[in-house]
């Protein structure tokens, strides 16, 4: 029963502490990397690659190989011409033995390198994986920040028109307004009511979106505050060249499909060597042992294996005259191939010169954004103040006072938008930069 009561605490603690940790940017980046399915899957082909790297390189050795065999051979036999016997005889061989490929055109050394290009890009490619995962745990953990403020804005909205609903009230008793503001004030606190409930709504499905990207239970998950920066001209980036140079240097998408090209120039190397001869050499060691029920003066087993000990030195020289044309079309093919990946490392440059250009674009857009959303929340404060005065000595009716407040709430969200999305542009210029974004 204390063991029961203990494991229940354990559980009961450890849930409570699940949901009262808030994950920071670092851990989630760090947890989506350690537990993401293509990442993992990822790694397996890795594993893959070096056992086909050992395999390659075993290629280089000798292949030694041991046979022993029995033969039991029962009925007539022809000794001499038109003599037949009832002959029994049992036959042992034993042998090992072993063969090396001396040269094969270089098609062993060629593959080998291929084997070791292939695992390098496939590493390249987890990089490129985990890079891709990286941005969108960044976007995705922005875009609850995002949300959370909305919700906060919200909130405080509604609390105002509670206070603005309790203030018309006390007017209305005073005799000071008519008791029809009432409901329009009402109104308002209701739509207030409602944009909590969305605003709630969407951060929710934000933080829902962000933990099944991690892959963790939604039930408590919750997210730390960041200090995000507030948007300046500072943080732009005045000159895309560097970003783009840097880029085009050390982008892992880059890297992978020059990697591709020197594979298919190998390629095009192993075709090449079945024009070229291959040339073996064979060495076996063997004996063997014979009985049969015709002659009682064989040897014993043993001393016919020890007298009819062997050794066999074969060389063979393969030439190749005619392929049926698989040679040449492997090479044509093989060199077909190499064009594409030269092509494909040319679209993959303009691609990310595409990306690079739109998101340095973007950010510079983003920028300007932010910019007129703070000048036009300035601009509906001050209105809005102005319209509150006059709604309390009766100058303004409740409408034009809700349609002033409504502007300002849009340049309000307006703002936190550009805000977050001028933070997640400039962080993706970072990425292309290669500098960290997780700080």
């Amino acid at each position: 029963m204390k063991k029961y009561i203990i494991v229940c605490i354990a559980l009961i603690s450890f849930a409570s502490f699940s949901q009262e940790k808030k994950w920071t940017l670092r851990e989630c980046v760090d947890h989506a990397l350690e537990n993401n399915i293509s990442v993992k899957q990822g790694e397996n082909t890795l594993l893959l690659n070096d056992q086909d790297v050992k395999a390659a390189k075993g290629q280089f050795l000798p292949n030694v190989s041991g046979n022993v065999g029995q033969s039991l051979a029962i009925g007539n036999r022809e000794l001499f011409p038109g003599q037949f016997v009832d002959r029994t005889s049992n036959s042992t061989s034993i042998s090992v033995g072993a063969s090396q490929t001396i040269f094969n055109g270089f098609r062993v050394k060629n593959s080998f390198k291929q084997s070791q290009l292939t695992r390098e890009t496939n590493e390249l490619e987890l990089n490129r994986i985990k890079d891709d995962i990286s941005l969108n745990v960044v976007n995705a953990y922005l875009n609850v920040l995002f949300n959370r403020e909305n919700l906060e804005i919200a909130q405080a909205q509604y609390d105002f028109s509670q206070k603005q609903l309790d203030q018309v009230k006390e007017l209305v008793d005073a005799g000071v307004q008519p008791r029809a503001n009432i409901f329009d004030v009402e109104a308002t606190l209701a739509n207030d009511s409602q944009g909590v409930t969305i605003a709630e709504n969407n951060y929710n499905l934000a933080l829902l979106s962000l933990s099944q990207l991690l892959q963790v239970p939604y039930q408590g998950f919750d997210v730390q505050d960041i200090e995000v920066d507030t948007p300046s001209a500072a943080l732009l980036y005045n000159n895309v060249q560097p970003i783009l140079n840097h880029a085009l240097e050390n982008r892992n998408e880059i890297k992978v499909a020059e990697k591709g090209i020197e594979s298919a120039s190998l390629g095009t190397e192993i075709s090449k060597s079945g024009f070229l001869p291959t040339v073996s050499f064979r060495y076996d060691y063997g004996t063997n042992a014979f009985f049969t029920n015709l002659s009682d003066t064989e040897a014993t087993f043993f001393n016919q294996l020890n007298d009819q000990r062997a050794h066999n030195f074969s060389l063979n020289v393969n030439i190749p005259i005619f392929s049926r044309y698989q040679n040449k079309t492997a090479v044509a093919k093989s060199r077909i191939q190499e064009d594409n990946a030269k092509l494909s490392l040319e679209q993959t440059k303009l691609n990310l010169e595409s990306t690079v250009q739109r998101a340095f674009t973007d950010a510079q857009a983003a920028y300007r954004t932010y910019e007129a959303s703070k000048a036009s929340l300035e601009s509906q404060k001050l209105a809005f103040n102005n319209s509150q005065e006059r709604y309390s000595i009766g100058v303004m009716n409740s409408f034009d006072l809700e349609q002033a407040r409504l502007r300002l709430l849009n340049a309000e969200s307006s703002l936190i938008n550009a805000k977050y999305d001028f933070v997640f542009k400039t962080k993706v210029l970072d990425f292309y930069l290669g500098k960290s974004i997780t700080e």
